[in-house]
C-alpha cells in the first residue's frame, strides 16, 4: 500500500473557476497573497500583516514574511517540487510547529473544463507520516482532522474563486 492510500493521509478539495488554466495557475502563484486568507487560522502573521509568496520554479520557496517588534521574520512553509504552468504545482508543506524532518505535500492540478474554465484540485497528503498526537492535529482524531483540513482548503479555494471572478481579495 502506498503512503497516499493510507486512511487519513490526505484531504482533497476541488473548485471550478471561470478562467482558463493558464490564468488560474498565474493567479494561484503570482497573486497568492491577494487571495490567501488572513488571520491566525491561515497565516503566521498577526492581523493583516505579512506577505505570502511562492517563488517560481522547482526549488522556489513558499514563505510568509512579516514585521515583528524585533525585525522582519520569514517563515518558510515549503519548497516547490513541481512547476508545470497551467497544469500542475506541487510543493512541500510545513506548519510552523513541524520538526525539521516533518513535512507534507500539496499537489494542485489545473484542468480545463468544457466551458473554457478550470477545475482546480488540491490534494494535501502525507498526514499519516505525522504522529497521532502531533500538535498540528489539535487533538482531533484522524477523520475529524482530515475533514478540518478539507474545510481549511475549501475556504482558501473559495477565496481563489472569488479572486478570479474579480470579487476582490479574501
Amino acid at each position: 500500500m502506498s503512503a497516499a492510500a493510507l486512511p487519513g493521509d490526505q484531504a482533497t478539495v476541488s473548485v471550478g473557476l471561470a478562467v482558463p488554466p493558464a490564468e488560474a495557475f498565474r493567479v494561484f502563484t503570482e497573486e497568492i497573497d491577494l487571495w490567501w486568507r488572513r488571520g491566525r487560522r491561515f497565516r503566521n502573521a498577526p492581523g493583516e500583516a505579512g506577505i505570502v509568496c511562492i517563488e517560481p520554479g522547482v526549488g522556489g520557496r513558499m514563505f510568509e514574511s512579516f514585521a515583528t517588534d524585533i525585525g522582519e521574520r520569514c517563515v518558510e512553509t515549503g519548497r516547490v517540487l513541481a512547476w508545470e504552468p497551467a497544469q500542475r504545482l506541487v510543493f512541500e508543506w510545513r506548519a510552523i510547529n513541524f520538526a525539521p524532518h516533518e513535512r507534507t505535500e500539496v499537489e494542485v492540478r489545473f484542468e480545463p473544463t468544457s466551458r473554457g474554465g478550470t477545475r482546480v484540485t488540491v490534494v494535501h497528503r502525507g498526514w499519516s507520516a505525522l504522529r497521532a498526537d502531533h500538535p498540528v492535529r489539535h487533538g482531533q482524531d484522524v477523520g475529524a482532522f482530515i475533514r478540518t483540513m478539507g474545510l481549511w482548503w475549501g475556504d482558501l479555494m473559495t477565496s481563489l474563486r472569488l479572486r478570479t471572478a474579480g470579487q476582490g481579495p479574501r
